[in-house]
């Protein structure tokens, strides 16, 4: 229609879309006839979503309205540790301690200061006393000890004005924090001649994850409206842009559910709140982005509602579906490793994928449906066109857009082929060079550096680095187990006393058959002397059995795990990323350039998070304490994100520039030679969704930078990380060495040996799918309503493009 917003079933051609996208009748011909049954499967999707939209969304609002009932408190139930092995040997001691020698592990600490007056002055000790005696007392409490009972020098600051009382709460960690926020109010503050600040490993992680909760909600209200301005901006109508972010809040609101459901059976970190966030805004919108500007393409080609649902879903629908599939494999090879913190990001990203490209394929169709040509309703941008008094045709001035904004990314992907070696080379000795930094990257554990610098739990442990003698709670601990005599005990003793890197042995406290050593480093706990003294203990001869744990032997056997896992998870993704690409293109080599060139787009985010995070560069405008080093399972993280968004845009290129490839020379003037034929898909790909993934880009970019918000370092450094790969990647690698490298591999893009061929003609799907037979088809002696042409098909219009797209991708194929 011109101008003219015709609602579904008005009875203008509607009973034509209802039969056309049903995939029966008729003969599918030969264009299909070796997917024939992917057509008649696509027919039937179609007519799945497409049969009942009101009813659809109204189960939808149900399922809705139950995920706020499921998930709500999730965040309650969420942990904020999961960075240790729970098979590892420091893991085994860690436990085996807090049951027998609770004392030994203090996680909780209590800064006393006495203001002007010595810690031992006889007021400030009385009052210490009283409160050791009556942290002693409390529920949940044991191994209470203090300065004042024991006089041990690694407890008293060196200037004498402070002091600590330690105990060990007990519980998982969901107890323990009941625990200290019954507590921490008690002891808090003021108390005669004493202050008292809260500190230790449980308050750290207790306010981290009080932190993050608040800085979450911040984010989300930061997000939102900066994604719907955006929305509307590329959309042009406020229709348009409500409905991808409809979708990925129903995304987020269903993990919400999904991670409140695992919380019954497993772990699950708070930091996952953060993906599921990111990822649910994101790729939904992604997702919603892809469908809804195909379904307008169609509109505005002439299709009727149905009809362009029905073409959508078989186009743009099926790269969606194998969109999420490759992120979904990206965020599963998490589950590889042991410790929960990673394997709860694979939890909220399986999850939030999944469901937002559920929704993108079930509830939108319906949405689009219902709305037809009033999807283009509201366009804002008419407010600031000055002088524009003329009445815009029904998704006229998005047309007109994406038709300036085409030849844009035409003339880009043109100049690009024209100088491939230059641009090629350029990009990645640039994206290498960005990386290099990350060759100097030290790994450490996330501690109280993670948080504000005025954070209660931050400042009693920085009191503690730059006050006390030692690094008090960030000693080893060698558990002795089988029994010995006292000489024995002695002897043991002195071989780990003359270890170089030690500074003092403590110990043995003996219980039973079992006893602990306390081994203080001379230098910081975790670093490369520490770690490299948790191998010396452990390869000390001794008459028992002995296992050692602490804050470096934690760190240590967490990067023995990951470096285990590493290649495997490695080659998961590699593996099925070629096999999803493969079965998307046809080709052995594009899999093969899409793995490398997406691992390339990283190098960016890497060298950029050492650089800043580990090297504290704008640590003072970003307002974070760099603790010089990198968390160990962050790398991972950001890989297997990055990697699956970076694929995400890689897809939808890919299935353009596929789609147009297949289309051949056949609608094209003139002869064309297969280098033609490649070039001018290459082009069209380009210029076809290079604005979108542009797009796509920036709003999830904003998502990250909202994430990047939180005072938390360790999310400050994902959010930041992502959205500058996610930047590169679509601005720097699609849009400069994907087409770069594919001109210069030219016809052997496309090559796969002749079984791989006859696979991928049964297996394989594209998005220039074959419509089902008689989709959009006028019946013979029967003319089509006024104002709707026949459906577009794969051949003629599956690009949606109009005919002068046509002919300037004819112009360009003879350039």
């Amino acid at each position: 229609m011109t101008g003219v917003d015709v609602p579904p079933g008005d009875g203008k051609g509607e009973g034509k879309d209802k039969g056309s996208d049903g995939g029966g009748g008729g003969r599918a011909g030969k264009a299909g006839t070796n997917r024939g049954g992917a057509v008649a499967r696509a027919g039937g999707w179609t007519r799945f979503v497409t049969a009942r939209p009101r009813l659809s969304l109204l189960a939808a609002l149900v399922l809705t309205v139950l995920a706020v009932l499921a998930g709500s408190g999730v965040a309650d139930r969420l942990g904020s540790g999961g960075w240790e092995d729970p098979a590892a040997e420091s893991t085994y001691a860690t436990k085996a301690l807090e049951r027998e020698f609770p004392a030994s592990q203090p996680n909780l600490l209590l800064l006393v200061g006495s203001g002007g007056s010595s810690v031992d002055d006889p007021a400030v000790a009385a009052e210490a006393r009283r409160l050791t005696a009556r942290l002693a007392a409390e529920k949940g409490v044991t191994g209470v000890g203090s300065y004042w009972q024991s006089h041990a020098p690694a407890l008293r600051a060196e200037d004498g004005h402070e002091a600590l009382i330690t105990a060990h709460l007990t519980g998982d960690e969901k107890a323990m924090g009941r625990t200290l926020d019954r507590l921490a109010p008690a002891f808090r503050g003021a108390h005669g001649p004493v202050e008292v600040r809260v500190g230790g490993p449980v308050a750290v992680r207790h306010e981290m994850q009080t932190i993050i909760k608040e800085d979450l909600t911040r984010a989300e209200l930061i997000a939102l409206p900066i994604t719907l301005l955006l929305l509307v901006m590329v959309f042009g109508s406020a229709v348009a842009a409500l409905l991808p972010l409809g979708i990925g809040i129903v995304a987020i609101l269903g993990t919400n559910a999904v991670l409140r459901g695992l919380t019954e059976f497993t772990d699950v970190s708070v930091f996952a709140l953060n993906l599921t966030t990111a990822l649910g805004l994101g790729l939904a919108i992604d997702y919603a982005l892809f469908i809804v500007r195909r379904f307008r393409e169609e509109l505005s080609s002439g299709a009727g509602p149905t009809t362009a649902v029905g073409t959508t879903l078989r186009t743009a629908g099926r790269t969606v579906l194998f969109s999420a599939l490759t992120v979904a494999v990206s965020l599963a090879a998490m589950l590889l490793f042991p410790q929960y913190f990673l394997r709860s990001f694979a939890y909220a990203g399986i999850a939030v994928v999944l469901l937002a490209a559920a929704a993108a394929l079930i509830l939108l169709p319906a949405a689009l449906v219902l709305l037809g040509h009033r999807v283009n309703s509201l366009d804002l941008r008419r407010l600031f066109r000055r002088g524009d008094r003329t009445r815009t045709t029904a998704g006229g001035s998005a047309a007109e857009g994406t038709a300036a904004q085409g030849s844009a990314w035409a003339r880009t992907a043109t100049l690009v082929m024209r100088r491939a070696p230059f641009f090629a080379l350029g990009t990645a000795a640039v994206l290498v060079l960005l990386g290099l930094p990350f060759l100097g990257v030290k790994f450490g554990t996330a501690d109280d550096r993670q948080l504000p610098s005025t954070a209660e739990s931050h400042v009693v442990q920085q009191h503690l680095r730059e006050g006390f003698p030692g690094s008090p709670g960030g000693g080893l601990e060698v558990l002795a187990e089988g029994g010995a005599t006292p000489a024995q005990y002695a002897a043991y003793k002195e071989r780990i006393a003359a270890l170089p890197e030690v500074l003092r042995v403590d110990g043995p406290l003996v219980k039973g058959d079992s006893a602990y050593f306390t081994v203080q480093p001379r230098g910081e706990a975790v670093d490369d002397a520490a770690q490299h003294l948790v191998g010396e203990l452990r390869s000390t001869d001794a008459p028992f059995t002995t296992k050692v744990t602490g804050t470096a032997a934690v760190l240590v056997d967490s990067k023995h795990a990951i470096a285990e896992q590493l290649p495997w998870a490695a080659a998961f993704i590699a593996i099925v990323t070629l096999l999803l690409v493969f079965l998307l293109t046809g080709s052995v080599v594009i899999p093969v350039q899409a793995v490398v060139l997406n691992a390339l787009s990283l190098t960016a985010m890497f060298g950029a998070v050492v650089w800043v995070f580990q090297d504290g560069h704008l640590s003072g405008l970003l307002g974070f304490t760099s603790p010089g080093s990198i968390e160990t399972t962050l790398p991972v993280l950001m890989f297997c994100v990055a990697f699956g968004l970076s694929m995400d845009y890689g897809v939808f290129l890919l299935s353009r520039i596929k789609e147009e490839y297949d289309r051949g020379g056949a609608s094209h003037e003139g002869a064309e030679t297969g280098e033609d034929r490649h070039r001018r898909a290459v082009r069209h790909g380009l210029q076809r969704t290079g604005g979108l993934i542009t797009a796509a880009a920036v709003i999830l970019a904003v998502v990250m930078v909202a994430i990047g918000t939180s005072r938390v370092t360790n999310t400050k450094m994902l959010g930041l990380g992502i959205a500058l790969a996610v930047l590169m990647d679509a601005m720097i690698v699609r849009s400069l060495l994907v087409p770069a490298v594919m001109r210069l591999t030219g016809r052997a893009t496309w090559w796969a040996p002749a079984s791989l061929r006859r696979f991928h003609a049964r297996f394989g799907l594209s998005e220039g799918e074959p419509a089902p037979a008689g989709a959009g088809a006028v019946p013979s002696g029967t003319s089509a309503p006024a104002g709707e042409r026949p459906a577009a098909t794969a051949q003629d219009s599956g690009s949606g493009a109009t005919g002068a797209d046509r002919g300037r991708d004819r112009a360009a194929s003879r350039r």
